[in-house]
Order: structure tokens, then sequence, then C-alpha cells
């Protein structure tokens, strides 16, 4: 007797149900909807998406400080993970040149600023100063030493990355020198309490469609779409420096490592949505870096690529930079020689690697420019604050996929990267699971379409630490 099949309704039910990206897509479009038509309360539900993102960074810093830790005392090698961290700084500064460089002659060629005729002396600048919170970028100086926690506790406490990272590195150094015999308990404690994290972003997430909802809602309600028609050849050159940029990536995803972007983009669809949704890509750092694991990269070099480059590789970031600097020049009528826009790319390289984390960033790396050019008034950093929210989308996504680009070219780069099982799941063959709380013997695999096959990813098991208490011995 043959199966009945469902009907449409009750299919259309299970999907939103089972599926975090039909949810997530649902929910921009109501989001959407909503800041559209009634835009006061777009307004009102905006602390929907502020929280998910606030209850998402209060797990981040635990996160990477188990990965990191355990990744490097499971590798057994220390000189193997310095290596992968050279190797990422040396991608990231090509990759962000790249960008620089395809914004500036995108620039160049369509000029976006051009024919305005705009005043510099019309311009407010106290708008800048609001925005940025009268704050600066840090000096090189700066940005190294406060990389240095100074607290073991504020580091978590403040939320910074790189702190957290420096502190991983030198607990997993001393686990590894330590070895099993003296220290048995520390690893399996911070393998479980890398479980316990995992789980409570689990939690979290099923958050993630009210969080678009609201976030989506408030952005069309504040800024409209009255912006698209004044800005909207910037928002142009800008969107499609980006798809170009996206496109150069996956060429070189493709020759150095055999992988598509389109798969990987395919495979982390819910994350992707949801990153564009909140207009953050810190969102979904805990997910992505779960899917990148159970892609084949090794935990040492997802633990430290993806959150480095949060901070050393922001490309999207870059190609705004870029183009913004040449689309204000052209508005005041200065016309940049050369030798100006060649400044343009260093103090950029600079100044765009003391963004993460600064309000305002984006105008003080811009203002920071004017200033190293001497010709731009710095008040026409102005001219970018009716448009800068909406560049959110092309900034996140190209930050996204350029990290997570970075961690599969430098897993390969340093063999740590699975290449037969990275196809096998970013071809669907592989399914999905998230290391979250589960009943025995049930899995996540909405993810999987109805005709793949579901297989489960088994936790990782507690890994004892070597008993040498060397840095470079091998388990």
């Amino acid at each position: 007797m043959p199966q009945s099949v469902p009907s449409l309704p009750r299919r259309v039910a299970r999907t939103l149900r089972t599926s975090l990206f039909a949810q997530v897509a649902c929910a921009l479009v109501l989001g959407v909807l909503v800041g559209r038509l009634w835009p006061d309360v777009g307004t009102a539900v905006q602390p929907l998406g502020d929280g998910f993102v606030r209850l998402i960074k209060a797990m981040i810093a635990p996160l990477v400080f188990c990965v990191v830790v355990a990744g490097i005392t499971k590798a057994g090698d220390l000189k193997a993970f310095g290596r992968i961290g050279i190797k990422a700084l040396i991608w990231f500064e090509v990759a962000t040149t790249v960008a620089l460089v395809v914004g500036l002659l995108a620039g160049n060629l369509v000029s976006p600023g051009a024919g305005m005729n705009v005043d510099p002396a019309t311009l407010d600048a106290s708008e800048v100063d609001a925005k940025t919170g009268g704050g600066e970028l840090p000096s090189t100086s700066e940005f190294i030493l406060h990389s240095l926690p100074d607290s073991a506790i504020g580091a978590f406490a403040e939320n910074s990355l790189l702190q957290v990272l420096v502190l991983s590195c030198l607990v997993g150094a001393a686990l590894l020198h330590l070895g099993n015999t003296k220290v048995p308990a520390i690893l399996p404690a911070i393998e479980q309490g890398q479980e316990v994290v995992f789980a409570i972003v689990g939690f979290i997430m099923k958050l993630a469609p009210l969080a678009v909802f609201g976030a989506t809602a408030h952005l069309v309600g504040e800024y409209g779409l009255g912006a698209l028609s004044t800005y909207g050849k910037l928002i142009g050159v800008c969107y499609a420096v980006a798809l170009i940029f996206l496109v150069l990536l996956a060429v070189a995803l493709k020759a150095l490592t055999g992988l598509s972007l389109w798969k990987f983009v395919r495979y982390t669809r819910e994350e992707m949505l949801l990153a564009l949704g909140t207009a953050s890509s810190e969102a979904v750092m805990p997910r992505m870096m779960q899917k990148l694991r159970q892609a084949g990269c090794r935990d040492d070099a997802v633990g430290l690529v993806l959150p480095t480059g949060y901070s050393f590789n922001l490309d999207g970031a870059s190609i705004y930079l870029s183009v913004g600097t040449l689309f204000i020049a052209q508005a005041v009528g200065v016309d940049l020689s050369l030798g100006q826009q060649i400044t343009v790319v260093l103090v950029l390289m600079l100044t765009s690697k003391g963004m993460a984390g600064v309000p305002g960033s984006a105008f003080l790396a811009l203002s920071a420019t004017a200033s190293a050019l001497g010709v731009i008034p710095a008040g026409a950093v102005a001219l970018l604050l009716g448009v800068d929210r909406i560049m959110d989308a092309m900034r996140v996504a190209t930050n996204l996929l350029g990290n997570c680009v970075a961690v599969f070219v430098v897993s390969r780069w340093e063999g740590a990267l699975d290449t037969a099982r990275a196809k096998k799941v970013l071809g669907g063959e592989i399914a999905f699971v998230p290391e979250q709380a589960e009943e025995p013997g049930s899995a996540d695999v909405s993810t999987a379409g109805p005709d793949e096959p579901k297989s489960l990813t088994p936790s990782a098991s507690p890994s004892p630490l070597p008993d040498a208490p060397s840095s470079t011995v091998r388990e």
C-alpha cells in the first residue's frame, strides 16, 4: 500500500518546525514588512536582536579558550600551533591588501562620488563625533599592548578575543609541558566545559528567528529605503566589489584546497542568514566553529585562525574603507594622485587591524586616512553617515566568508585539513550535527535534505595529555 504524501500545509509546518534556515528567512521577511509598515514597532522590537547578540557574545570567550587549549594539547605540538598563527597572519595581510586594491580600482573606474560637488563647510562633523563617541583607533603599540592581558579574569570580562587567545596559548603550552602524569584531570575538564558551552549556544540559537526579526524591523523602520536613492551608486559599487572579491576567494579556495565556496555557503546558509539579519558576524562564531570542525578542519586551526581573523582579516570593512575614501574625495572635488592612493592603502592596512570592537571604527579609520592625506577635510567623513548601516550586510558577509576561507586555506597549508571529509560534508553526504545536549539516540539532522544520508558525528572523548614534559611530543 503506497505511503500517503503529507499535505502542503503539513510539509510547510514541518519545515518551519525543523529548519533554522526557514525560521530565520521567515523572520527576515516579517521584519522587513513590520519595519516598513509600522516603523515605531520596528524600533520597539530592537532589543530582541541586541539581546541575542549579547547572549552569544557571552559564550565566545569561554568557547575560544576551550577550543584553543584542547586543540594545542591534542595536537601535541606547540611549534605547529605557532606555524598556523604565522601562516594565518600572512594570509590575512594578503587578503586585506587585495580587498583594498580591488576597492580602489573600482572606485577609480566608476567614480561613485563624482559630480556631487559637496561643500565641506556645510557638513556637520559633530555627528561623526557622536557616532564614534569621541574615541580614536589605537596606535600600533597600543594595539599590541592591549592584546596582552593584565588580568586573566579581565580578559574574559571584557570579552577581548586577542587577550583570551594569548591566555589560551599559555595554558595549552603549560599543559603540554607538564604532561598527563602531573595534570591528568585538566584536559578532560576543559573538553567537558567545551561541551557545556556548545550546549548553551544550542539553546540560545533557538532564539535566532526572534533576533533577526527584531534587528531587521529596527533597521528598516529607522533608516527606511531613502538612502538607496541618494547613495545608490556608492552602494552598488561596494556590493559589486564585494562580489568580485568573493569570486576571487572562491577561485583561491578551489585552487588551494579543491573545495567549493558556493557549497560552503549552502552548508552554512543558516549562519549566513543569521549574520546578515543581525548585522553581526560574532553572533554566528560559535556555530561556524562547530561547522568548520565537522568539515574536517583541525581544532587548533579553527580555534586560532577564526577568532584572530575577527581582528586581522576584515575584508568587507577594507572594501568599504577604500571605496568610501575615494567617494569622499570625489564628492568634495579632491583628485587623489597615484601616490596618495598608495598612501591610502598603506594607512588602511594599519588602521583596519585595530578596528574590531571600537565604536564607529569605520569613521575613525576614514578620519585617520583623511588626516594622513592632508587634502580631504575631516568633516567630509560625515557624508557616509546616511549609508553606513546599509553597508553592514556587505561587510558582515564578506568578513565572515573571508575568515572561513582563511581557516580552510591555512589548515590545508599546515596539513590540518581532512580534505576528503570536507568534500563529503560540503556535498551533503555527511549531515551537520550540532554539538549540544541531545536525548540519547537523537540528532538534529535538519540541515540535510530528504534524500541525503543522516549521519551522526560522535562527540570527542577526552584525550589524554602527552606523558612526556615536552612541547614537541605528538600523541
